[in-house]
């Protein structure tokens, strides 16, 4: 009876030892197995840093002044004195017009001013002759009254001749166009022997191109930034906005902001900055299409990756985060301003989280890692 039950127990003993190996040996593999199936990856720790990039703008180029020049007075062009596109001074002279008639009126104002001063110093002098004579009862007072009536015409009369006189010489003088500013000219819109009405005929435009100016539109979300730069220049450096032509080559000069429209446009949301830019080459031609880049400093350190590291699938932005027993986490990110090799990580990240940066494309969510590496963000 005894042997039987020491039988027994020694059968269990034995028995339980088995079980307990296997499970051992169970727990073993499945860590080997786990092990095998570990997707090496690199890694790196999410740091901050100063941001600085550039924002794009398409621009048009415009004249800081511009002036057409129109006809004042009507005749026929009987004088050219420039060519079309050349450089001109302001008060150089640009255009005649048939001066003969305002020349002869002219002259008519002019005589008529020295018949009226003439008949003011007859008018003068009987009046001083008359009064002499009423001082001795020679004569009515009342011929007295029409002398100095008389006198008062003859200086109202000066004064309307010299009106006369004034407005004749305006003309005349209106009869020769002149450059209004110095700039360009552009290609004529009369030739020699055009006949032109006052106020209506184009003749040409004038416009200064030294220094120019680019127009560029603002969203209103922006115009904070723009008023703060307009009203502190101080801030802007040498290479805050410059010029991309269309043929993708960078105009040297830097520039500044000259003005900010009065008001947001209902349309487009959109408000018009203005910026001035040296143009002494003249390589800048108004009404040339650019690109006007404004470079973008963050006020604050921010989150910014690889852009490596980021899966975008459907317009949608992931990143592999690194979580407990070496588990990622296949997190949706919102991005930023793009730098280079580099994203800026607006929200989905934190500094110290650990991210994966190569082997993304081998990751599925709740994938195990093995790292090759975990680099620390550089520090800035």
């Amino acid at each position: 009876m005894n042997i039987n039950l020491l039988r027994s127990g020694f059968l269990c003993l034995v028995l339980l030892t088995l079980i307990s190996c296997g499970k051992k040996t169970e727990k073993v593999s499945s860590q080997a197995t786990m092990a095998s199936q570990a997707v090496q990856v690199s890694t790196q720790t999410a740091g901050l840093e100063l941001v600085t990039g550039e924002d794009i703008y398409p621009g048009t180029v415009v004249p800081l002044n511009e002036v057409e020049l129109r006809a004042e007075v009507g005749g026929y062009i009987t004088k050219v004195f420039i060519k079309d596109g050349q450089k001109v001074r302001k008060g150089q002279k640009l255009y005649e017009i048939d001066r003969s008639k305002y020349d002869a009126a002219y002259r008519q104002a002019l005589a008529g001013v020295q018949i009226a001063k003439s008949n003011r110093d007859k008018a003068k002098k009987d009046a001083e002759r008359y009064k002499k004579l009423a001082e001795q009862d020679a004569i009515a007072k009342q011929r007295v009254d029409y002398a100095l009536t008389d006198l008062a015409n003859a200086e109202s009369q000066i004064a309307g001749a010299q009106a006369i006189l004034a407005n004749t010489a305006a003309d005349l003088r209106r009869s020769v166009i002149l450059a209004p500013l110095n700039g360009t000219i552009g290609i004529s819109q009369v030739k020699l022997g055009a006949l032109v009405s006052p106020g209506s005929t184009l003749l040409n435009t004038v416009s200064t191109n030294d220094p120019i100016a680019v127009d560029i539109l603002v969203p209103q979300q922006q115009i904070p930034r723009f008023l703060n730069l307009h009203q502190n220049p101080g801030l802007i450096s040498d290479s805050l906005f410059s010029i991309q032509r269309s043929d993708n080559s960078i105009a040297s000069a830097a520039g500044k902001i000259v003005t900010i429209d009065r008001a947001v446009d209902s349309q487009t949301g959109s408000i018009k900055v203005r910026i001035s830019f040296p143009n002494g080459a003249g390589t800048l031609i108004p009404g040339m299409n650019c690109t006007v880049r404004v470079l973008n400093k963050s006020p604050e350190k921010q989150v910014v990756i690889p852009f490596k590291a980021v899966a975008e699938q459907l317009g949608e932005f992931t990143v592999f985060v690194v979580g407990d027993s070496n588990k990622v986490d296949q997190r949706a990110v919102k991005t930023g301003l793009k730098l280079a090799d580099k994203i800026v990580i607006t929200d989905g990240l934190k500094p110290g989280e650990i991210y994966v940066t190569e082997g993304v494309q081998n990751l599925k969510n709740g994938s195990v890692v093995t790292t090759a590496s975990n680099t620390p963000a550089p520090k800035k």
